[in-house]
């Protein structure tokens, strides 16, 4: 089963961590990943295909660094005796500038990124520890949560301050404001003061059409709720906008290859 494990201190200090758990080895093609997360692995390893850096594998205590707006395909891992297990921090848009805004503009992305160093355990350790002491003084939980990135940086890892905005990221943004709203194509193109028919052209440039990124946003959502929480799947069915469980489970095995069941509960 997944665990749950949600730290976030404060009222916005821009990080949390979420803790991840899978039973079964299965590939997730074209997620979508708003934010800036790092991904510490503690049990099996993870796959990544990745636009800029091709293949890359992370394996148990090294850290995985996916950049605000990346669009990736990965696998998770399990060993035989023990489920995927890692720990997601994600870092707001905020805290990436104060740390990376003075470094010059790179003229592409430098796409995902592996790092092994044996104080990465200690680093997830200092974000989990200042999450989750409630008497710090905002100026000090501020500094210490910065420290992961300053860390980062000193390694010549680098992340971008900012994300384009592209139509595919502003679509899945408004869409991820209610999820389980019936979204139709006409009230979006309206939200964004456009027709319906330059709405379609609009999203042309991303690869994607409205269905399919409506569908993809509840699904990936989806996913991280199986990951992440002990939420039934009838309820995490309800919540991604899916009107029945069967349905949410048929759309899922779809675009992921395996039942949704199938995250938390190793196959026979």
């Amino acid at each position: 089963m997944a665990s749950v494990d949600r730290l976030q201190a404060g009222d916005d200090p821009g990080v949390f961590t979420v803790s991840i758990s899978q039973a079964t080895t299965a590939t997730f093609t074209d997620l979508y990943f708003k934010t800036a997360f790092l991904f510490f692995i503690q049990v099996g390893s993870k796959r990544v295909l990745c636009p800029v850096n091709g293949e890359l594998v992370g394996q148990a205590g090294d850290m995985i660094v996916f950049p605000m707006g990346s669009m990736v395909t990965l696998e998770n891992r399990p060993v035989l005796t023990a489920h995927y297990r890692a720990t997601g921090v994600c870092f707001s848009q905020r805290l990436i500038h104060d740390v990376f805004a003075q470094e010059p503009l790179l003229s592409a992305s430098t796409g995902i990124q592996v790092v092994q160093d044996r104080a990465a355990p200690q680093i997830l350790h200092t974000v989990q520890t200042t999450l989750s002491d409630s008497d710090l003084p905002d100026a000090i939980r501020q500094h210490r949560l910065l420290e992961p990135l300053i860390w980062l940086k000193s390694r010549g890892v680098y992340l971008a301050s900012y994300a384009e905005e592209t139509p595919l990221s502003q679509v899945r943004q408004l869409i991820e404001t209610d999820l389980s709203h019936p979204w139709r194509s006409y009230e979006v193109a309206e939200h964004f003061a456009m027709s319906e028919a330059t709405l379609r052209r609009w999203l042309a440039k991303s690869g994607q059409g409205f269905a399919k990124i409506l569908q993809n946003t509840r699904l990936e959502h989806g996913l991280s709720l199986l990951q992440s929480t002990r939420l039934p799947i009838t309820d995490i069915a309800l919540d991604c906008g899916f009107k029945t469980p069967s349905h949410f489970s048929e759309s899922f095995k779809k675009r992921f290859g395996i039942q949704p069941s199938a995250i938390r509960q190793r196959e026979d």
